[in-house]
């Protein structure tokens, strides 16, 4: 009876550190699937970006600036669409959407750019000269003030005002007019214009075209071949 109740009380001491050993081993698993799983997402999750990666090298440079550009030009036509569907006028509406903020940092925008795109036509010349020329102006309020004065309710002549022609400019405003004229004569006398044909001349030319590659070729290596030039000329080159 003794070796039975021995053999039993080993038993029930074996039983729970098998127990405990199949739990460790069951975490020590379940670790690893864990594990197991993390690495293969990590490794998908690495793929997709060196795939994204690859097809962002592949695009154009300004990619970016395109599609932000398309994304914002769709905006627009829907706002359009939804202004047109209610009867309102979209251009109003986008302006209620501008802050003084927005407005102010567009017209410096303005300002530093230069508007003058070359010649277009003799209007557009005309234009722009007037538009820097009214910018220059700078207005003497004390004389304003003192013209008003003056002047009275012909200030802001009528059709029945008899004041027309009677201004008579002063010598500081005729002398800023002369020194302006004289300053768009200087400016226009620097253009680059068609030189003037020389009857004197050498013809060393068979054609225009000639004619400005033999110059440019003078200008960088005259000084080079002045010599042999001379020599050839008369007709004691070697």
């Amino acid at each position: 009876m003794a070796s039975c109740s021995e053999g039993s009380a080993a038993t029930a001491e074996e039983e729970p550190t098998e127990t405990v050993t199949s739990q460790k081993r069951e975490a020590r698993l379940r670790k690893f699937r864990e594990l197991h799983f993390k690495r293969n997402e990590a490794r998908k999750l690495n793929h997709q970006e060196v795939v994204e990666e690859d097809k962002r090298l592949k695009l154009p440079s300004n990619w970016e600036a395109k599609k932000a550009r398309l994304e914002w030009e769709l905006a627009e036509d829907d706002k359009k669409k939804e202004c047109a569907a209610r009867g309102e006028d979209y251009n109003r509406v986008k302006l209620l959407d501008i802050t003084a903020d927005d407005a102010e940092r567009w017209e410096r925008k303005k300002k530093k750019k230069n508007p003058d795109t070359g010649f277009a036509g003799y209007a557009e010349a005309q234009f722009r000269q007037y538009q820097r020329l009214t910018k220059q102006i700078r207005p003497d309020m004390e004389n304003y003030e003192k013209q008003k004065e003056e002047s009275g309710e012909d200030f802001h002549p009528t059709s029945n005002s008899l004041i027309y022609g009677t201004h008579v400019p002063t010598k500081d405003g005729i002398d800023r007019m002369v020194e302006d004229v004289e300053k768009q004569i200087e400016k226009r006398s620097k253009y680059s214009r068609r030189r003037a044909y020389n009857d004197d001349a050498d013809i060393d030319y068979i054609n225009e075209r000639n004619a400005k590659f033999n110059k440019k070729a003078e200008r960088f290596y005259g000084k080079y071949t002045a010599e042999i030039k001379q020599n050839l000329e008369r007709g004691t080159a070697v």
